[in-house]
């Protein structure tokens, strides 16, 4: 085993018996009755938590808040291949502190308190291709010479990395600025190559979700705080079988930093970022669990969104302004998975279907979830109003 391959080894098992701590596993269920979700629930003593009146500051908010147990910056795109057809991308950097901030080891070469995990993703008809990576940091380390750690973020320039993906300022966007970046990823050899080379522009300001940045997740208050970049204009090129071709198209960027993302009643999530195509935007989720308990027509499950106009202004939506059905299932991985949804927003106006057009779109990572297209349509007419992403974990 080689030296590369070996540390890879060593850190897939860190991670996986980090995951295990926090209540998961990649072979089994990962919710628990004690921790939520992928342990997400779990008390988070010693590390700074998420709270309303916490002012984002930017630039300094793009990059890592090792102080807080968990984070990510997670990016998804509707494109189009030259010819018209449809694809879609996922790429996603997550950070996971290993201690608590008064717990970490001096650094040293070989001491490390976080730990990174990155998912890069293209699905094409039915094609779906993932790969995953994992890298270590420690919160101390200098990070003005990017490529002496494996894997960090900074503000600015903005830079996120593990190993040689990245996404990171373009050499013409301002000191701090968060537009134009670039992302590039690639995994495999020869015909089994895939990845992308992408530049992303802001057409749009940055959205902050929920009360100034703050997004609760549960009725007892447990949240995040929470911004998204959702007006990417994507254009580059997309290597797929082995083969490059030219992609553009739309996409939407989510920031996240917690300690105590869940209740520890809520079993997983089921989320959506959608572009409509009068310029709108729609955040919204459901989080399974950890609603009020005594509210028995929303049951108790727990809801947010923000529904944003084209001009970047958002309307914070609360649980009970949004109605999220389910209409039909299929069978992936052996799982059922919801891939057809109806989605109300009666405050908005919005009473739409929200489909999957390709059912195979299973993350078969360490901690596996479902995250895919769907197009969007309006219930009563059909006429088709634009597309998306959704997410959904803990089936």
């Amino acid at each position: 085993m080689s030296l590369s391959r070996l540390q890879n080894f060593r850190l897939l098992l860190a991670f996986t018996a980090t995951l295990m701590l926090y209540g998961c596993s990649s072979e089994e269920s990962t919710s628990s009755a004690n921790t939520g979700f992928a342990g997400l629930g779990q008390e988070a003593d010693g590390f700074q938590h998420a709270e309303q009146n916490q002012l984002l500051t930017f630039p300094t908010d793009h990059a890592a808040h090792p102080d807080y147990r968990i984070e990510w910056w997670y990016l998804t795109a509707n494109l189009e291949d030259a010819s018209g057809e449809p694809l879609g991308l996922q790429w996603t950097l997550f950070r996971q502190a290993l201690m608590s901030p008064s717990e970490r080891p001096a650094p040293t070469p070989w001491a490390a308190d976080q730990l990174w995990m990155a998912h890069m993703a293209i699905s094409q008809g039915e094609q779906h291709e993932v790969a995953e990576r994992f890298g270590r940091s420690h919160s101390q380390a200098d990070l003005s010479v990017p490529q002496d750690s494996q894997a960090g973020v900074i503000s600015s320039p903005f830079h996120a990395w593990l190993d040689d993906w990245q996404l990171k300022a373009s050499e013409e966007a301002a000191s701090g600025a968060f537009s134009p970046l670039t992302l590039t990823a690639y995994s495999g050899e020869g015909k089994s190559r895939f990845g992308y080379s992408l530049t992303l522009t802001a057409q749009g300001p940055l959205v902050l979700h929920g009360k100034k940045g703050f997004s609760q997740k549960a009725a007892n208050g447990q949240g995040s705080m929470y911004y998204s970049q959702p007006f990417w204009q994507i254009d580059g090129n997309v290597t797929l079988n082995g083969e490059t071709q030219a992609v553009g198209g739309r996409g939407w960027l989510d920031r996240e930093w917690s300690s105590q993302l869940l209740d520890a009643r809520q079993s997983g999530w089921d989320w959506l970022s959608l572009h409509f195509d009068d310029g709108h935007k729609l955040m919204a989720f459901q989080l399974r669990g950890g609603g009020d308990d005594t509210d028995q027509e929303q049951g108790a499950d727990y809801r947010s969104g923000t529904w944003i106009t084209p001009q970047g202004k958002p309307t914070p939506l609360a649980n009970t302004d949004i109605i999220m059905t389910p209409l039909a299932t299929s069978a992936v991985a052996g799982r059922e998975i919801p891939t057809r949804w109806r989605l109300e927003v009666p405050s908005a106006g919005i009473d739409i279907n929200i489909e999957a057009p390709y059912a195979n779109r299973w993350m078969t990572t360490s901690v596996p979830y479902w995250e895919g297209e769907v197009q969007i349509s309006d219930r009563a007419s059909g006429e088709p109003l634009g597309e998306g992403y959704l997410e959904m974990t803990g089936y």
